[in-house]
């Protein structure tokens, strides 16, 4: 999985759209989902992602890292107000993601997420939310929902 595509997009996508949106003089739309509910989804997904390579489950973590991304590139999009620079410095720990699901790497998978979920809390503090402080999870919330492969005991 390279995701410098997606990265690139984003990229784009951040830097291109608000300025339009800027241009244009409109806003976040009205409808537009709060961004504490947009964080609230990313949270979930930054969960799933953790417990899914915990569970060596390289296809679900893929999956899971995808939704992230997407969930986050819809945050940078709807609220131009976050600096571009926040939402980029997020590009290298998701690319070391990344390449520790390809690497089916639990060690370097560990290391990324924990390297994504400070570079959180610093989004979060130069938004000044710093109380907003997530961390790796530590207990499975989703007991509806299994982590481990299918066939893999």
């Amino acid at each position: 999985m390279k995701w410098r595509g997606w990265v690139g997009g984003l990229v784009v996508a951040c830097g291109v759209v608000p300025l339009a949106l800027g241009q244009s003089g409109l806003d976040t739309p009205a409808n537009a989902p709060r961004l504490s509910d947009m964080m609230t989804r990313i949270q979930v997904r930054h969960a799933k992602l953790w417990f899914a390579g915990q569970a060596q489950n390289w296809p679900l973590a893929a999956y899971e890292l995808s939704q992230l991304k997407t969930a986050l590139a819809e945050a940078a999009v709807l609220y131009t107000g976050i600096p571009v620079s926040n939402v980029t410095t997020m590009m290298t720990p998701i690319q070391a993601i990344s390449d520790s699901i390809d690497a089916k790497d639990n060690k370097r998978f560990a290391k990324a997420v924990g390297d994504l979920t400070d570079g959180c809390n610093a989004c979060h503090g130069s938004m000044e939310r710093s109380f907003v402080m997530i961390r790796v999870p530590t207990e499975n919330p989703f007991s509806n929902q299994v982590f481990r492969q299918s066939g893999k005991r």
